[in-house]
């Protein structure tokens, strides 16, 4: 039953409105890169524009599919680890068949993904997950019932009309229904019954059961609902239109808008002496009301004077002689543009609140929030995430944290319809807390800038941030469950570790050390990861692997015109030096003409030849060394220029 302000036929024009979520489900967020000099290099760029020209090799498909693995693009990683695993199946670190498995159940494919597993766990891989893969073959199930915090199931009241709007009265809860016999006052706009309030017993667990009407006088031919208990169960807040002593009013405007009312318990059990509260008025509406944990606070939802938007969260002090304070707004750290409504205050001194002001799923969302001893938001605000929050309104949390037990409205799932709301119970779950910090795996100093990401075990992002000054992180996940946690940074090698959660509530360590690629800033063949431009003795002829490591080089160069390139040559040690210095002259000539002849300016390159004065190991004039060993040092290196 959706609803909206200023409406003059409606009860519950704080309850539920029409409009789009704030913003939905979102991707990975891209962490925000501080480049240097030279880092406007982009590898991806470069491997796919290598690729598309024929260019085959394992490193560049395991290249490529890291740059979208680590980046949660998992469908095109999936591709890139396929081609890998087909066409260079001899060249595989068990590492990449875990990647290419995850990759592909996160875009669905489940059985290949489980072929490749298989692979996985019969080499080297991580103990947890090989585990965790043998003894869940079923995991199909598990991922469609993971839930987090919350589990959460449709309570056995609902109606086949609107029910919605719990609280808790002792050892019972009471709720807002539209079911009620045909011969009853309807509202006009669709036909269906009036609201009032009713109540069922509830069990330790949960459980609802011997449903009926409050009795006495607070239901009427008009709409009550959203209510709130005092602890000695005497006293009743509720909501209900402009209607008292059998008489309706209106605004200015000939709308009829929402009061609240207090009624009081006899010595029959029964609810009577009902009085409006005084900050009610015919110009505004005063909405859904709670109370503080103390009682001594009544905060509720309104659009009254001083509201930042078009229902703002207020309160008022419940006064020991039985009179209230005047209204208070709680301010902009709460309160939007848009909508905040049914509040609720648990034991623990928490707010809980719906809005569809802040970044949610969709609709309504609930957001919980500490309160100080004085009542004012001491600390931040969060989304409860799923399975609370979904692409529908959700609201009207209530929650008993002594018994983990408690009740959500929503009209995600109405069985008759999509307007019609249904009342959850939900239950908390062991929740852990994973934290740690980000430090340089060599020097130990920390990274701040990391972006690190919290995954379940399918691979599928629950969480990121991107790390501040302290480069430290805290993500919060149930227990008894498998996570990866990844942590990627610009210039640093990803890191990815595979978590097992606690079965009890509690909080663990994990740090992250990541280890510095260390590419001198000019390093061209460093920062595409090139193999070694290598040459067989006494030629300068360009071999066929080596053209594998100029096409990067060219695509580099096509890609940033800005980029200029210095080629170094270099020969071994056999030969006289004089000789070796003409010879490694032509090296760099011809490693210069290829570029050349495949598009590159000459203007933009140089070359020279440095003999043997360069060598990269101990393979000088004289010391006897194997032909390996000469061939590292018949190379082409890849300087860039200023």
């Amino acid at each position: 039953m959706k609803v909206y302000l200023n409406s003059a036929a409606l009860l519950l024009m704080l309850l539920l409105v029409n409009g789009t979520s704030f913003s939905q489900k979102g991707k990975l967020a891209k962490a925000n890169k501080n480049f240097d000099k030279y880092s406007y290099i982009d590898a991806r760029e470069i491997y796919l524009n290598v690729a598309e020209d024929g260019y085959k090799s394992a490193e560049i498909y395991k290249k490529l599919g890291d740059t979208y693995y680590y980046n949660s693009e998992y469908k095109s990683a999936s591709n890139w680890y396929t081609r890998l695993f087909n066409e260079f199946p001899e060249n595989i670190e068990p590492t990449y068949y875990y990647r290419g498995a995850q990759s592909l159940k996160s875009t669905g494919e489940y059985e290949k993904a489980d072929a490749i597993m298989k692979k996985f766990y019969n080499g080297d891989g991580s103990d947890l997950v090989i585990k965790n893969f043998k003894e869940n073959p079923d995991y199909l199930m598990s991922i469609k019932e993971n839930r987090r915090f919350f589990s959460l199931k449709k309570s056995e009241i609902n109606t086949k009309l609107s029910d919605f709007g719990s609280s808790f009265y002792g050892d019972k809860i009471i709720f807002s229904s539209s079911e009620k016999s045909q011969d009853e006052k309807t509202l006009s706009w669709n036909g269906l019954p009036f609201l009032d309030l009713y109540q069922a017993d509830m069990d330790e667990n949960g459980n609802l059961s011997n449903i009926s009407e409050l009795e006495g006088d607070i239901n009427t031919n008009y709409n009550e609902s959203s209510t709130a208990v005092t602890k000695d169960g005497k006293t009743l807040y509720f909501t209900r239109n402009n209607f008292n002593e059998g008489k309706t009013g209106s605004d200015s405007k000939k709308t009829v808008k929402l009061k609240i009312y207090k009624a009081t318990k006899n010595s029959d059990k029964i609810w009577t002496n009902i009085v409006e509260l005084p900050f009610n008025d015919q110009e505004y509406s005063v909405a859904h009301p709670t109370l503080s944990a103390d009682e001594k606070r009544l905060y509720f939802a309104s659009d009254m004077e001083g509201t930042y938007g078009r229902s703002d969260l207020w309160y008022v002090d419940v006064n020991e002689d039985g009179t209230y304070g005047v209204p208070v707004n709680l301010g902009d750290k709460i309160n939007t543009e848009e909508r905040e409504t049914f509040p609720y205050i648990s034991k623990k001194n928490k707010l809980y609140f719906s809005s569809d002001g802040r970044a949610g799923l969709g609709g309504l969302d609930v957001f919980v929030t500490e309160l100080n001893n004085n009542g004012s938001v001491s600390g931040n605000i969060s989304n409860l995430g799923e399975p609370i929050n979904s692409t529908h309104d959700d609201f009207g949390f209530v929650f008993d944290e002594d018994k983990n037990i408690g009740f959500i409205s929503s009209n995600r799932d109405g069985d008759f319809g999509s307007a019609d709301d249904e009342i959850y119970l939900i239950k908390e779950q062991c929740i852990i807390t994973l934290e740690g910090t980000v430090t340089d795996a060599k020097s130990g100093t920390l990274i701040p800038g990391t972006l690190v990401s919290l995954l379940d075990e399918n691979n599928i992002l629950i969480d990121s941030v991107l790390v501040g000054s302290d480069a430290s992180y805290s993500f919060t996940a149930e227990c008894d469950k498998i996570y990866n946690l990844r942590g990627v940074k610009t210039d640093y090698t990803p890191k990815e570790k595979t978590v097992k959660s606690p079965n009890e509530t509690g909080s663990i360590i994990v740090p992250l050390n990541l280890d510095l690629i260390g590419c001198p800033p000019n390093d061209l063949g460093c920062r595409l990861t090139l193999q070694p431009i290598y040459f067989d003795f006494d030629k300068f002829n360009i071999r066929t692997d080596a053209e594998i490591e100029l096409a990067k080089i060219l695509a580099a160069m096509l890609k940033y015109k800005e980029l200029n390139i210095h080629i170094e040559s270099h020969t071994d040690s056999r030969g006289n030096d004089s000789y070796n210095k003409i010879l490694s002259e032509k090296r760099a000539q011809s490693t210069l003409k290829w570029l050349v002849d495949n598009g590159i300016n000459t203007k933009r390159l140089s070359a020279k030849g440095y003999g043997e004065t360069q060598h990269v190991n101990k393979c000088s004039n004289d010391i006897k060394c194997s032909k390996e060993d000469h061939q590292l040092n018949r190379r082409s290196m890849f300087i860039i220029q200023d």
